[in-house]
């Protein structure tokens, strides 16, 4: 299969040339700028995988990234399929099919890896959280606090449920973020369930509260950094403009235990996780990028996938992916993003 990846080293290869050809060799033109923000930089991003398929899987509906234990990278469709990708090309290398209990389709959307190659991955609908072996076995599955259950058994609406998954302190807790707040619960306001590692099972532990920066903005995913602290995305989509993709740095020191309060409303006594600006993805250059739909920047789709991939040159490396929900006027797009955090 012939991959195409769209390089920003193209359109200012492009516009350099058209710049020389104008003016002479004496004023060529100013290298194109990769910020975002201070803190942000965008390198490039890769359309390769945009509406191809796979051994007969479609290779799209991109929900979540991880980085697997011999570098490769895992991608898992909100379509039951968790597939392994070349780290480098991108290129498809096999793909896993998943199943619940009963051997139904998961809506499965967040990812995390264990030491031990073992995937931890959520399903919105109940929502849920199961342990599957490498070969898409299904383990066991983990408790889930009965608020944070779809109606009618908690408060939680279908499909707004648990959207981003990551492992915190070395691999010894577990963080799963709602993406949309519970019904009694003041809009914006998303919670944050952890569990610790206990005699190797996940038991449930402390929880926490998250404000997004509007009600319409829900949380899609969540990485642990080294230090215990977040990055956190927040996205929404405004019919006829297009999507909006915040990233931040989250800090859950000092942070309240909600597990206790049954209606978050702001009030005075819960300390809500506090949380820094890194950047609003339509500030990123477009690169070249072109979009299928209105957008306040082209480069914009539904991003909702986010992996740390590493450090270099005192920068966090960080993918993002997003999901085109298999329509033809949305995108399965990479970015490749550098955080100083």
């Amino acid at each position: 299969m012939q991959l195409r990846t769209v390089l920003a080293t193209t359109t200012a290869a492009v516009a350099a040339a058209a710049c020389l050809a104008a003016t002479g060799p004496a004023q060529a033109a100013s290298p194109v700028s990769h910020a975002c923000s201070p803190s942000v930089s965008l390198d490039r991003f890769s359309d390769a995988l945009d509406k191809t398929t796979y051994d007969g899987t479609f290779v799209g509906n991109l929900s979540a990234l991880a980085v697997d234990g011999d570098g490769s990278l895992a991608a898992l469709s909100d379509r039951s399929s968790l597939f392994s990708l070349d780290a480098r090309t991108l290129a498809p290398k096999a793909v896993v099919p998943l199943a619940d209990e009963k051997g139904a389709a998961l809506d499965s959307e967040g990812l995390a890896i264990e030491a031990d190659g073992t995937r931890l991955i959520t399903s919105e609908t109940e929502p849920s959280i199961r342990r599957y072996g490498t070969d898409g076995t299904l383990l066991d599955r983990l408790p889930v606090p009965a608020p944070l259950q779809v109606a009618p058994a908690g408060r939680a609406t279908s499909n707004q449920t648990f959207e981003g998954l990551t492992l915190m302190n070395g691999g010894r807790t577990l963080l799963a973020s709602m993406e949309y707040a519970l019904s009694g619960d003041t809009a914006g306001i998303v919670r944050f369930q952890t569990w610790r590692r206990h005699h190797g099972r996940f038991e449930l532990a402390a929880q926490y509260a998250y404000r997004t920066d509007a009600a319409f903005l829900g949380v899609p995913e969540v990485q642990a950094l080294p230090d215990g602290r977040l990055l956190v995305l927040e996205r929404g989509f405004t019919p006829g403009v297009g999507n909006t993709v915040r990233l931040y740095l989250a800090d859950l020191r000092h942070a309240t235990d909600t597990s206790g309060v049954e209606n978050l409303t702001g009030q005075s006594g819960v300390r809500l996780i506090k949380k820094t600006l890194l950047t609003d993805i339509a500030s990123c250059p477009t690169l070249g990028a072109t979009a299928k739909q209105p957008q306040p920047n082209p480069l914009l789709d539904n991003i909702e996938g986010m992996v740390v991939t590493g450090v270099r040159k005192g920068r966090i490396e960080v993918l993002l992916v997003s999901d085109d929900n298999q329509n033809a006027v949305q995108t399965t797009r990479f970015y490749y993003l550098r955080v100083r955090a």
